[in-house]
């Protein structure tokens, strides 16, 4: 344990970054952490400890903990989390909840293992990320005050305010796959997160991502594609494909893009690039 950081965004943890602290000291000891003030400042902490510390515990959603663990990939320093986002796809899909006994344990434990990252462009993703209408609520969800209930609702706004998206493959492999499409996800784990489940079969130690290709559906095959997308049951049909790939590169009419759930600004061309095995994780 005292080899451990906790690297804390005080906007994901509930914001009750002063409460979890005083949490913590009551179980951890000696207890080394850091309130994160930027993405800046949280690279910097971990270059200055880096070798002081083997692990480092992101405390928030999927944003914050992609902001930790770039700093991390292709060394020995190990990633753990603590899930305090409104998501949480990452944590969900590598069985971190959200009781501090449970992480403490395996703290103690130590037991690890390698797992993909992958890259878009110059950025980092560690989870599910895209373009399209899924950006469109990204960018939306961060004027809320996040949680489930107001993701539901933006997403249903989105879905009419969407303009399609149109993709050009630059491989041969992949051209025929160009188009119009709603949406374009890369998915290294199977979730967006609160359990809905875009990828049921991506995998993030198998070298690949899958990338999906939506189609603008029509309403009534939204209630079915949610539906399915919750029970883990999505597969190819007319308006969803599948490609597994480690690499490729499109053109898209947008720069809005979803990062691990964070808005960015990609322009093209865009290449995705799979990392393999190059984050070292608690389990």
């Amino acid at each position: 344990m005292n080899r451990t950081a906790f690297v804390i965004n005080p906007s994901s943890a509930k914001k009750q970054s002063e409460a979890f602290v005083q949490q913590l000291k009551k179980k951890v000891s000696p207890l080394n952490y850091h309130v994160s003030k930027s993405v800046e400042d949280t690279a910097q902490y971990i270059e200055q400890n880096r070798s002081l510390i083997d692990v480092f515990v992101a405390v928030g959603g999927d944003g914050t903990i992609a902001s930790v663990a770039k700093n991390l990939v292709n060394t020995e320093s190990i990633l753990a989390v603590f899930p305090a986002g409104s998501g949480n796809g990452f944590s969900n899909e590598t069985h971190f909840d959200t009781t501090l006994e449970a992480l403490i344990e395996k703290l103690r434990v130590g037991k690890t293992r390698k797992i993909d990252t992958f890259k878009i462009g110059s950025h980092l993703s560690i989870n599910v990320s895209g373009t399209g209408f899924d950006a469109d609520i990204a960018q939306e969800f961060e004027k809320t005050s996040r949680g489930f209930a107001n993701y539901i609702k933006v997403s249903a706004k989105a879905f009419f305010n969407s303009k399609p998206i149109k993709i050009q493959f630059h491989s041969a492999e992949l051209e025929p796959y160009s188009g119009t499409y709603l949406m374009l996800n890369i998915a290294n784990t199977r979730q967006f997160g609160n359990h809905a489940y875009i990828a049921p079969n991506a995998s993030k130690s198998d070298g690949l991502v899958d990338i999906v290709l939506v189609k603008k559906f029509p309403l009534m095959y939204g209630l079915r594609f949610a539906l399915r997308m919750f029970r883990k049951t999505l597969k190819t049909d007319r308006y969803l494909t599948y490609l597994p790939v480690s690499e490729a590169e499109f053109s898209v009419n947008t720069t809005s893009f979803q990062l691990d759930g964070e808005y960015v600004e990609i322009a093209s061309p865009v290449r995705i690039e799979v990392l393999p095995k190059s984050l070292k994780i608690l389990v």
